[in-house]
Formats: structure tokens, C-alpha cells, sequence
């Protein structure tokens, strides 16, 4: 069995797998304009900052079937989606220069085939700096290892490996003996209803635990080391990711337990010096009201739904990149990030270890 691909384009339309009702059923969504795309992120469809990236980049696309002068409001519209996750900012950017270099007077066409190309260019690229990042992080996972996780950092939140679980996967095609826990995740269950389908696909041995059974299950000694995503990352290494990341961080400290982030260079803000100033979005309330459309509690109680929080870098072990994983302190390191040169070659590398390890993303 193999995880669906979140984002296909065919035939000059935009497919997202709707990851609301993943496990139990598999259905796209067929996006034709870029309101299409901004309102499948705002509603989760999408939901991942790399595949949110991705997504946008061929949102843009789709606008410009409409025209050249209808790619300012794509942008802007799909820059309001998802405030947290800075690849959003990152791709569109990288559309938004795209576009610059043509005039009112180009061929249309030529403009959109133009722009289809950096869109997939984006997310080919996305595929194979998610290989290096989990051939990467093979220098943090030992041989034997319980591995707890939160929320989703796959395949499907990406477009390719993953991050946090693509460390999982290559481990597993590496021979080493992995034990995953997945948290559920609360309130939308990402880590119960997306990473643990995910993993049990692959063959890999996963449970799912509640949010609040992380520190039990630390004390008991079933975690030996912790891997998340990350949606923003500061220049001193605060990370952004889902809510419940940063009591995961607080927990590890006090057992002892490595804490580590595994994100593409995409996801550090270089204007941002630390994690104060990331904007955390807040989701709607009913979203906490309920699980999967039942009510738990009174409509007249309050409820608060901030979608992340912000895990200070002092509580990081280490961040897994594409170049390599850096250890802190983050502040300069971060900064230098951006200046190292990307090694594929060693993407090859990882292929192999994916094929040795009966891997469906071996050669992508």
C-alpha cells in the first residue's frame, strides 16, 4: 500500500486529496481557480506548510488562465490562508517574481506554461530536499529506537517523504528498529487519523497515544526520541509547529529525552530574530466544540484554538535541513543556513537506502 499523492495537477486543474476524511475515505478535490485553492487550505483540505507552499504555487498558475492582471490577487488572497506557515510566503514569493519578468503583451500561454514550470519546480524540489533531510537526521535516530511524533509531518503534509516522518521512513529502510507513537493531536487528530495511517501503510510499527499520555510514556522509558515538523523557524531557533509541540519540548527536557525539528530551509523566517514575532493563528472555536461534527461540551462554554505554538530554541536538541542538522546555539547558524549548498548528489544515496528498503518513495 502506498499514501496518496496530496497534490496532482492534470489536465490544467489542480487535485488535493482531502485530508479531512482521511483514513476512511480517499476523494480529491478538483481546484479550478485560485479561490478554489485558498478556500481547500482554509479548510484543511491542504494542510502541511511545504504541501500549503506547493499548493499556492499552483494556485497562482490557475490565476493566471484568467490573465496576467489577476496574479496580484492571487496572491494576495492566498497569502491570507494559513498566516503561521512561512513556506506559503516563500512559494508565492517565488511566483510572484516569476510573473514580474513578463508584460501585458506576452503570449498567455507561454506565461502559464512558464509558471506551471516553477510551480513543479517547487515541488520536485520539495521531494528531493525531503530525502536529504531524512538521510540527514539518520545521525540522530540509533539503531533501536522508540520514536514519538506529533501531529503530521509526512507525505502528506508535504508532497513527498516528509519531514519528521520521512526520518522515520529512511530509518526503517536503513534496517533500524523503529518503534513510532504517534499523539492524536488534538483538536483536528492529525497525528491519529494522518501519520499513524501513513506509517501502518509502510509496514512500520506505530501506536497511537492521547495528547496527555506523552509524559507517562516517557517515564515509563518507551521514548528515546522525539521528531517533529515545523511550520516557521526564528533565526534563533524558536520553532513554530501544531499546537502541543512546545509541552512536548518542556516534557523531553525534564526526562532527558532528544527533541528534535525536521524542516526544509524553506521554513526559517531570516526576518524574524526570534519567535516572539511569529503569528499564531487561531482557528475557529467549534473546531475544539467537537469531534468530527459531534458536540462534547455546551455551545455557551468558551473555547480557544490556536492552531500552533511557538517551542523555544533553547529546548531544541538539534533542526534537520537539507544541509545538514544544526546543533545550538541556532542565533548565526541559522543565518549561515542559507548560504550552504545543497548536496544532491546525496539524494542518489538516499534513493538507494529507499529501494533497499522496499520504500514506495525509492527513485522519485
Amino acid at each position: 500500500m502506498s499514501t496518496p499523492d496530496p497534490i496532482r495537477w492534470e489536465n490544467g486543474s489542480l487535485y488535493l486529496l482531502d485530508q479531512r476524511k482521511i483514513p476512511f475515505e480517499v476523494e480529491y478535490l478538483k481546484c479550478t481557480s485560485y479561490q478554489d485553492v485558498a478556500e481547500a487550505i482554509e479548510k484543511m483540505i491542504v494542510r502541511g506548510a511545504p504541501a500549503i507552499g506547493i499548493a499556492a504555487a499552483y494556485g497562482v498558475v490557475l490565476a493566471c488562465q484568467g490573465g496576467l492582471s489577476m496574479i496580484k490577487d492571487a496572491v494576495s488572497r492566498l497569502s491570507k490562508t494559513r498566516p503561521t506557515a512561512v513556506n506559503l510566503f516563500w512559494a508565492l514569493q517565488k511566483m510572484e517574481n516569476a510573473a514580474a519578468s513578463f508584460s501585458f503583451a506576452d503570449d498567455g500561454k507561454f506565461i502559464k506554461d512558464h509558471l506551471l514550470k516553477i510551480a513543479r519546480d517547487i515541488h520536485e524540489e520539495e521531494r528531493q530536499i525531503e530525502k536529504l533531510i531524512a538521510l540527514y537526521g539518520q545521525s540522530v535516530v540509533p539503531s533501536k529506537c522508540q520514536i514519538l511524533t506529533h501531529c503530521n509531518a509526512g507525505a502528506l503534509a508535504t508532497g513527498g517523504i516528509g519531514t519528521a516522518l520521512g526520518v522515520i521512513r529512511m530509518a526503517q529502510s536503513m534496517g533500524k528498529a523503529i518503534k513510532v507513537y504517534c499523539d492524536e493531536t488534538r483538536p483536528l487528530l492529525q497525528g491519529a487519523r494522518l501519520s499513524s495511517w501513513e506509517l501502518w501503510m509502510e509496514g512500520i510499527d506505530v501506536t497511537v497515544v492521547c495528547d496527555d499520555m506523552a509524559a507517562f510514556l516517557m517515564k515509563k522509558g518507551k521514548v528515546d526520541l522525539v521528531i517533529v515538523g515545523a511550520d516557521r523557524i526564528a533565526l534563533n531557533g524558536d520553532t513554530a509547529n501544531k499546537i502541543g509541540t512546545y509541552n512536548l519540548a518542556v516534557l523531553c527536557k525534564f526526562h532527558g529525552i532528544p527533541f528534535y525539528v525536521a524542516a526544509p530551509r524553506s521554513t526559517i523566517d531570516y526576518n524574524l530574530r526570534d519567535g516572539e514575532a511569529i503569528p499564531i493563528e487561531e482557528r475557529n472555536p467549534d473546531e475544539v466544540r467537537t469531534v468530527k461534527g459531534i458536540k462534547i461540551f455546551l455551545d455557551d462554554i468558551s473555547a480557544w484554538n490556536p492552531a500552533f505554538d511557538v517551542t523555544p530554541g533553547d529546548l531544541i536538541s538539534g533542526i534537520i535541513t537539507e544541509v545538514g542538522v544544526f546543533k545550538p546555539p541556532y542565533s548565526g547558524s541559522m543565518e549561515k543556513a542559507r548560504d550552504i549548498g545543497v548536496n544532491f548528489e546525496d539524494v542518489k544515496r538516499a534513493d538507494s537506502y529507499l529501494k533497499q528498503g522496499g520504500s514506495q518513495y525509492g527513485g522519485i
